[in-house]
């Protein structure tokens, strides 16, 4: 017996799936305008709590014409107020674009330095890695084989017409036969 149990997995037809994928659709359909209808509502709880309803009636035309410059001239203190706002918010954004603009340069334009040779005696070398100081300096060059390096036989590069005509005839083979021994 194997300890795992394998579960058959129900496969639906292509009707069912249909009439699930259609009640699904309704359902949505039905939350959607639910959502709008209560979006609706709760802007216009908004609206009465703020703004008292207008009580034109009864009013002379004297009274209607102060009304309506009262409304233009908070009008026109929202409208500067967004005007305002509305410079502020272009003016961060190009200096947003332009920081953002300044990183790629010099995302661009910076490279990482190359490591540079440090020239330092082998004793400084050593005291760095076992961090400590040498109180005496022991000279580890003295210890090493000195091995001078065998001078290679250069051969002397000639005419190799030269050559040639000397080696001609028996007088060259004669050199050769000499040089053998």
């Amino acid at each position: 017996m194997t300890c795992f149990a394998f579960q058959k997995k129900t496969k639906y037809t292509a009707t069912r799936r249909l009439l699930l994928k259609s009640k699904l659709l309704q359902k949505a359909t039905s939350l959607l305008a639910a959502e709008k209808e209560q979006n609706k509502r709760d802007r216009d709880d908004a609206l009465t709590e703020r703004l008292p309803p207008l009580k034109l009636s009864g009013l002379s035309a004297q009274e209607l014409q102060e009304l309506c410059k009262e409304l233009s001239r908070k009008i026109d203190v929202v409208d500067e107020a967004r005007y305002d706002l509305e410079i502020k918010v272009d003016k961060n954004e190009k200096e947003i674009q332009s920081l953002n603009q300044k990183i790629w340069e010099m995302k661009g334009t910076t490279k990482r330095t190359k490591l540079k040779r440090v020239k330092k005696s082998h004793d400084a070398m050593f005291g760095a890695l076992t961090e400590s100081k040498m109180s005496s300096k022991s000279d580890f060059k003295a210890n090493l084989k000195t091995v001078k390096k065998e001078e290679e036989k250069k051969e002397e590069v000639t005419d190799w017409r030269k050559n040639v005509e000397a080696m001609a005839g028996m007088e060259g083979r004669k050199k050769l036969f000499t040089a053998g021994q």
